[in-house]
């Protein structure tokens, strides 16, 4: 990789180090992670990782049942700083945690979310999905993965309802202590889907990150991109480098929301450039990032075309499919800051 991120002056405080087997205090690590998403300057030279669907995936195969408590375990234990949680709602009116509207792929029964009680998702098991493994997880609700996460590793919200809903899912998050322990988020591309958005944080208040996401087929401005940012404070922004058509040649800058303006106006504002690197079935590869995407990177082994290219622009999160191919890299790189003590 060309470009060296330069080495922050200021050093996480040390930690004596725990004995064999210990634990860290539950609050511990997760707050230290909140310190960093809420940091972006001081920890450029550390790029956190995101677990898309919570960490469903090993070397392109489907290895965990995706939304599951077994996922955040896993993604907990290889250093993962954030599961992505997808949240939608039974029949009457429960949050719970599915990516599809139905439940036939990632269940063992059929349906929709929507017109399904919570008493009857909870006799659905989660299963792996292609393999047949059936778990004995039942469909969870919002708050029992919050609880499981709580402390361990921070929650990104993909709210499969309207922003409006948002609200909801913060009041429980907040009544489990977890107000820091989730980052939520919605598109804006307009300036009413910003006054939207706007509303729906002044509702919820200003003790829950939120993050943007921009996408370059509507959003081309970087002035709008600082707009929006400051708006919420925000300590990240999620930016999508559309590549619809497999035809089309992979993006060689970046697009408008990787340019060297924009790079500038995240590091003005003290916010994360959030790539996602995870295919879309049926989709191009890397659909969200302009080609470079986790299938490129690992199937055909071009790892510094895909990762070293998004942080030579600026990117220092990563919503991927292989959470931990990825830590490892970026461990190979240097980019990669220890939790624990620094001497």
């Amino acid at each position: 990789m060309r470009l060296i991120v330069p080495f922050v002056a200021t050093i996480l405080s040390f930690v004596p180090a725990l004995p064999s087997g210990a634990y860290l205090p539950e609050a511990s690590h997760s707050g230290m992670i909140h310190e960093r998403l809420s940091d972006a300057n001081r920890w450029r030279d550390h790029v956190m990782v995101v677990a898309h669907r919570a960490g469903w995936k090993e070397n392109g195969k489907v290895v965990r049942a995706e939304n599951s408590r077994d996922a955040i375990d896993h993604s907990a234990l290889i250093g993962v700083e954030m599961v992505e949680l997808d949240v939608r709602r039974s029949k009457d009116g429960a949050l719970v945690v599915m990516h599809d509207a139905t439940l036939e792929r990632t269940t063992t029964c059929k349906g929709a979310i929507a017109e399904q009680s919570l008493a009857t998702l909870k006799t659905c098991r989660l299963i792996v999905e292609g393999t047949g493994i059936v778990t004995d997880e039942p469909v969870p609700t919002l708050e029992e993965m919050l609880l499981h996460a709580k402390g361990r590793i921070l929650v990104n919200i993909d709210n499969k309802l309207e922003p409006e809903d948002l609200v909801e899912i913060v009041a429980t998050a907040r009544r489990l202590g977890m107000a820091d322990g989730i980052l939520i988020k919605t598109a804006i591309w307009n300036d009413e889907r910003l006054e939207r958005a706007r509303s729906v944080m002044t509702a919820i208040g200003p003790d829950v990150a939120f993050m943007p996401i921009l996408a370059d087929d509507a959003v081309k401005d970087t002035a709008f991109v600082a707009r929006v940012a400051r708006a919420f404070h925000a300590p990240a922004t999620e930016m999508i480098n559309w590549r619809r058509d497999a035809a089309e040649p992979l993006t060689a800058s970046g697009g408008p929301l990787f340019s060297p303006r924009a790079r500038a106006a995240a590091i003005r504002g003290n916010f994360h450039m959030w790539i996602n690197t995870y295919p879309i079935t049926d989709r191009p590869e890397g659909m969200v990032a302009g080609g470079r995407g986790d299938g490129l990177a690992w199937s055909e082994g071009q790892t510094d075309a895909v990762y070293g290219f998004w942080i030579d622009h600026g990117a220092t999160i990563i919503q991927t499919d292989e959470p931990e191919a990825v830590i490892g890299w970026l461990e190979g790189q240097g980019l990669r800051r220890s939790y624990a003590q620094i001497n």
